[in-house]
């Protein structure tokens, strides 16, 4: 696999100040296209618009994955990913499951690594701020009858971003109506059709003045799924607990880091089929200790307030808890390169 660079004229002035998130974009792209049976070289170009077809499939049928990662920057000066190797994983995983074609995790990887090494001015040195890396693929067939498109492309954006949410405590609304997915689903793979049938549950819980949603599982209106764009995890009577990865949820990256580290801190884990009602006798009781969401964008995100058809589940006094702390620090030390643990920190160089 060979990557051609094309050369910009001119780069872009570098956004100075709160960056926002996804606000900016660098000043290339990579893409790569799908064609007869087999994927064509990248090509990493200026970033700049893409001419469609109207009746291009993925507007009609949604046929489209993505992922989400980061860069970030050492004191040291150093660019680091945070596990690439299992987007890359996670990537093929929900491409087979949406009848796209793969790209190797090892191809994924070098295309990943060569448009950072390009961008790596854009990488922010403020703290808690990133570049984070969108890898996308779509399917570009042009006509209307639906079935698998024949050609596809992969393209890599680059976004300097800071924090997605402050670090603070969230109030959370359960949805009681809508869901989010059922296994056999979609729901474990990462495509933008999951994340479009979220938003009007997540706007109607804005107006309410919440900030997210608390998905319950699609069949029996009751167990305990996913945040919003998050995996969710509770601090019940000392244990950890977090809903299992059964085929409904996202396999979360963070997710799994989290469990991993917690371990490791002497916790003890429970990856079960939680009730909405358990979690009202937990907080009933004074046992409900902590909650957070984990993803990528978000880190880590404190709940300090669930609400449940007419009944408030106040968490820590609606304060941070003491593990959603040190797991939110610990795990920004290793993504930053100040501690290492494991493999999971890859130096671009």
């Amino acid at each position: 696999m060979e990557i051609k660079f094309i050369k910009r004229e001119k780069l872009k002035e570098k956004p100075l100040g709160n960056l926002g998130f996804g606000k900016y974009q660098t000043d290339y792209l990579l893409y790569r296209d799908y064609k007869d049976g087999k994927w064509e070289d990248p090509i990493i170009a200026p970033f700049e618009n893409f001419s469609y077809n109207p009746s291009m499939y993925v507007l009609h049928y949604a046929q489209e994955t993505f992922e989400g990662m980061k860069a970030y920057r050492t004191n040291e000066g150093k660019v680091l990913l945070f596990r690439p190797l299992e987007n890359a994983k996670r990537f093929m995983r929900s491409n087979e499951r949406m009848c796209m074609p793969v790209i190797p995790a090892e191809e994924f990887l070098i295309c990943v690594e060569s448009l950072v090494k390009i961008e790596k001015n854009w990488i922010p040195s403020e703290k808690n701020s990133s570049l984070y890396i969108r890898p996308f693929m779509y399917a570009t067939d042009i006509g209307l009858g639906v079935k698998a498109s024949k050609t596809y492309r992969f393209v890599i954006i680059c976004s300097p971003s800071s924090e997605y949410y402050k670090f603070e405590p969230t109030r959370i609304y359960v949805e009681d109506y809508y869901v989010r997915a059922v296994k056999g689903g979609t729901g474990e793979a990462k495509c933008g059709g999951n994340y479009a049938a979220s938003i009007i549950a997540a706007e109607n819980a804005q107006k309410k003045g919440f900030s997210q949603v608390l998905w319950l599982d699609g069949v029996e209106r009751k167990y305990v799924e996913e945040v919003g764009t998050m995996n969710v995890m509770f601090k019940i009577a000392g244990k950890i607990v977090t809903a299992p990865l059964d085929g409904s949820i996202l396999p979360g990256i963070t997710r799994d880091s989290c469990l991993k580290i917690l371990k490791s801190f002497g916790y003890e884990i429970e990856e079960r089929k939680l009730s909405i009602q358990e979690l009202i006798e937990a907080s009933k009781k004074g046992i409900l200790e902590e909650a957070w969401g984990t993803g990528t964008a978000a880190v880590i995100t404190p709940i300090g307030e669930l609400y449940y058809q007419g009944f408030t589940m106040k968490i820590n006094n609606f304060e941070v808890g003491e593990v959603t702390k040190k797991l939110f620090e610990h795990l920004k030390s290793i993504q930053f390169g100040e501690f290492k643990y494991l493999d999971w920190s890859y130096e671009v160089k």
